[in-house]
């Protein structure tokens, strides 16, 4: 088993392709499934059920489906050990943060690449801007390729991480902000894929859906503090040395990682997998691919995704047209969207919101601002405790699945929360002012995050429950739409916060967030009628 996972990796696959290693063949598949003339036929190798084991020789062309070898296949990633699982969920909530922590590391050096470019606040802000959009509009294009079984999980996220770590050193290296700016759009775009792909890794690994909202749990929590601790990693460096170390930063951290990746992250694609598997059963019946050049495309062994392959053509053009579709289609998840996405842009409106309160207001350093954002971990914190516990103590969500399809009591948590995330956009805004002490409008930041992080986390069970053919299409559409209201709200927020102040600014993205409260009611009570007449659902 050790070996096997190990191979699947991105080395084991290089050693095994320069080495030309046929992989270790168990005695039970050195068998050779062929049909039988009558119809007597049984189960074997994980070949399809209309084939037996018999003597090496071919009496038919008809295709042998391989698939696993039965329930407790121990290459099947649902069937790898708890620590196995542990591991890669993680390796990719560590990627998460990484890249999440990425696009807010840099907001302490917003004042040393004004004094050195001569630069406004609002044109310095570009650069966490353009890193949003860039991992907002990357999962359009990684989450496809990382579907198709020839490449799997594993390419689209090493190939596109390495080229990330390089765009972080030669960044931390420049003086030229026109170039700046670029590069970090790419960073954002190339850190992007196991922002919409590390939920289907999750997923790949996990046999029950009971155990996935604790996964979720995991891999959200480090998504949603990592933007709140990248200041507080770079704010001192950035004080007494340059502006430039938060981005030597990312470089530190993202390269260490980046070989971790390429040695330690197993492929968890089934499809791929299964791949492999068919190419090494046709290598040992034919022999070496140098002698049988064709063994690749006159296969009788088969993955099931070589039976009705898709082009790569047509899931690219359905991953960017679904997207757009699907939400004009289905109000469930046009409201989805758009709430999320408002909800989000908030979260990264506080970069701006915290320096005109806590350093103007409250008069503290940039080092005492950045601790502020800690209280985004509490509130992470709080909710993941408080999410797990409920999770404890209801139903199963295999017992939601038997009820009559009614996966809106996923949402149930998400009620409450819709609820006290304005309450707490509220309290900041009211409470914001040098006559007031500084713990109280924090305690409103803490209660916004802890709402929004579980209204976050009964979404991400929801849509893979209701709209499982597309979820990839749903999460992709959902996180380019969540970075793109990001983006535009970095912009916007100085000419709001200038014009309006703070207390009025906050107070009316608190009112517009309390429309969620009805949209979220609405598809608690109407949303199995809609999913019923959406072409989508099911």
């Amino acid at each position: 088993m050790k070996s096997s996972w190990l191979d699947t990796t991105v080395v084991g696959q290089a050693v095994r392709y320069c080495t030309h290693r046929a992989p270790q063949v168990s005695p039970k598949s050195e068998d050779i499934c062929v049909e039988t003339p009558n119809d007597k036929s049984r189960h074997v190798n994980g070949c399809s059920s209309v084939v037996t084991c018999t003597n090496p020789v071919v009496r038919s062309q008809k295709p042998i489906v391989v698939d696993w070898d039965g329930p407790d296949d121990k290459e099947n990633p649902q069937n790898w050990p708890t620590l196995y699982k542990a591991w890669i969920t993680l390796l990719i909530s560590v990627y998460s943060f990484v890249v999440y922590c990425g696009s807010s590391i840099i907001v302490p050096s917003y004042q040393g690449m004004m004094l050195q470019f001569g630069i406004s606040d609002k044109v310095a802000s570009l650069v966490l801007a353009l890193y949003v959009v860039g991992y907002g509009t990357g999962p359009l294009i990684f989450s496809p390729l990382s579907e198709v079984a020839s490449i799997g999980r594993n390419p689209p996220y090493v190939v596109s991480f390495i080229l990330f770590v390089i765009i972080s050193i030669v960044l931390a290296t420049l003086n030229n902000f026109p170039a700046i700016v670029v590069l970090r759009f790419l960073q954002g775009f190339f850190g992007s894929p196991c922002l919409a792909t590390g939920g289907a890794t999750v997923q790949d690994i996990t046999r029950s859906w009971d155990t996935i909202p604790y996964l979720f749990a995991a891999w959200v929590s480090c998504i949603y503090c990592a933007p709140a601790l990248g200041p507080l990693f770079a704010s001192h460096i950035v004080q007494t040395r340059s502006w430039h170390w938060s981005l030597w930063e990312i470089a530190m951290m993202s390269g260490p990682l980046c070989i971790i990746l390429i040695c330690l992250l197993p492929e968890t694609s089934a499809d791929t997998i299964l791949l492999r598997r068919a190419r090494h059963r046709r290598l040992h019946r034919h022999g070496h691919p140098e002698n049988n050049p064709r063994i690749n495309h006159h296969p009788t062994i088969l993955a099931p995704s070589e039976l009705n392959p898709i082009p790569f053509s047509s899931i690219l053009r359905d991953s960017l047209a679904h997207p757009l579709e699907i939400p004009l289609k289905d109000p469930a998840i046009l409201f989805t969207d758009l709430y999320i996405s408002f909800i989000y842009a908030i979260y990264y409106s506080f970069f701006e919101a915290f320096h005109r309160v806590y350093q103007d207001l409250y008069h503290m350093s940039l080092v005492s601002c950045s601790l502020i954002f800690l209280s985004i971990v509490i509130g992470v914190a709080v909710s993941v405790v408080l999410y797990i516990l409920y999770l404890v103590n209801r139903s199963t969500v295999q017992d939601v699945l038997i009820a009559n399809n009614n996966f809106e009591a996923c949402l149930v948590p998400a009620i409450p929360g819709v609820c006290f995330a304005p309450i707490g956009l509220f309290l900041f805004a009211w409470t914001a002012r040098a006559s007031i002490h500084w713990v109280v409008p924090t305690v409103g930041i803490a209660i916004y995050i802890a709402a929004t992080f579980v209204i976050l986390q009964a979404f991400m069970l929801y849509l893979p429950l209701s709209y499982p053919r597309y979820v990839a299409s749903l999460f992709a559409a959902n996180d380019f739409s969540r970075s793109a209201s990001a983006a535009v709200l970095i912009m916007v927020a100085p000419y709001m916060y200038d014009r309006m102040g703070i207390s009025k600014g906050v107070t009316l993205l608190a009112s517009i967030s309390t429309l969620g409260i009805v949209g979220m009611l609405l598809i608690w009570w109407f949303g199995a009628n809609l999913r019923a007449r959406s072409r989508f659902a099911g």
